[in-house]
């Protein structure tokens, strides 16, 4: 396990849900940090509360990230203030729960963006800067849905399934050029995510439902480990283990259950 102490870290998604957590555990290992988010209010509360807390620096961006060239934009600013960053957590991100063809085909495009477009560019552009210095880690958060079609979710599942495709290969691709990809697969965590995707939240997927910390300490301490890929609980491993044995009409119909009930 390496140390992070005294390196920079970019935190997309930063304002709210895991990106919290991924902040203060980092800022607790003395980084520096680099938030970024649409939301400026809460991310510079953050930030104060980093700041005095852990004595670290803590710079805000507030960008919306699902807009077309926001990775560049994100990108020259930050190398106009000269701070290289060493750990990118591609974090930003967000679901779209319903049936594809009564979803307004303009958030489907947006929330695709994001999840893919923003968060593919993103890692190129830190990524080659990385490969250059022969040092670098980035972690990608997918979902425990990469590893199957979710009806109601389907786009989402979806841009999820490439991330985890995408941050495993770049594991094998960046390791020979000292950068280290993880990616992380939360199952259902109490970060607001339903609310955000406008979906009810079952008893079933309740009694499923992880606290953030853990999810996002289980992906730091993998980024740390050099892992590529981590899915944190118990309960979620099984589940992505069972996939392996069951058929795909049974996962869908498994899936749809304990998303919709």
């Amino acid at each position: 396990m390496k140390s992070f102490t005294g390196k920079w870290a970019l935190i997309t998604g930063a304002s709210s849900g895991l990106g919290l957590d991924f902040a203060d555990l980092l800022a607790a290992q003395k980084v520096n940090l680099v938030l970024a988010a649409r939301g400026r209010e809460p991310m510079e509360k953050l930030a104060a509360d980093l700041r005095r807390k852990y004595g670290v620096e803590v710079l805000v961006e507030a960008i919306d990230l699902a807009a077309p060239g926001a990775a560049s934009h994100l990108k020259s600013s930050l190398d106009a203030r000269s701070v290289t960053i060493d750990i990118l957590l591609n974090n930003a991100g967000y679901g779209l729960h319903g049936a594809l063809l009564d979803t307004p085909i303009e958030r489907t495009t947006d929330m695709i963006q994001l999840n893919i477009t923003t968060l593919t560019e993103l890692t190129y552009l830190f990524g080659r800067d990385m490969a250059a210095r022969r040092s670098g880690h980035i972690l990608l958060v997918a979902s425990l849905m990469a590893f199957q079609a979710v009806p109601s979710y389907a786009a989402y599942a979806a841009t999820k399934a490439y991330v985890l495709a995408l941050g495993e290969a770049l594991h094998d691709e960046l390791r020979a050029h000292g950068v280290v990809v993880t990616t992380l697969c939360p199952g259902h965590t109490a970060t607001g995510f339903d609310a955000a995707a406008s979906a009810a939240t079952t008893a079933l997927l309740r009694l499923l439902t992880m606290k953030p910390r853990p999810v996002a300490a289980s992906g730091v301490r993998a980024l740390m480990d050099g892992k590529a890929m981590v899915i944190p609980g118990l309960t979620n491993k099984m589940a992505a283990f069972s996939n392996r044995l069951t058929p795909r009409s049974m996962q869908r119909a498994t899936l749809k259950r304990i998303v919709d009930g």
